[in-house]
């Protein structure tokens, strides 16, 4: 009798996804607390710290997203196996 080696699922919590989570969290988390920025200095031509602040994690935010997008789709990859792209 040949014994099949049993195929064990790819572990969970991997450290691509971690990154994942870091890159969806951290718009959250920075933009939820307030108290940081809630301040009129430094101004940046003009506009005070509390406006300039959150209109900069608008790209940062679309970056990490699509960071967070790409190590996802090449974890899904490779636990199918690396076959469909």
């Amino acid at each position: 009798m040949s014994e099949v080696p049993d195929k064990k699922p790819p572990p969970t919590v991997t450290p691509g996804r971690v990154i994942i989570t870091l890159c969806l969290l951290a718009p959250f988390v920075t933009l939820l607390w307030v108290g940081s920025y809630a301040k009129i200095e430094p101004t940046f031509i003009g506009i005070p710290f509390f406006y300039w602040y959150q209109m900069l994690w608008v790209p940062v935010s679309a970056a990490l997203t699509m960071i967070a997008y790409q190590l996802w789709k090449r974890d899904q990859r490779s636990r199918q196996g690396g076959a469909s792209k």
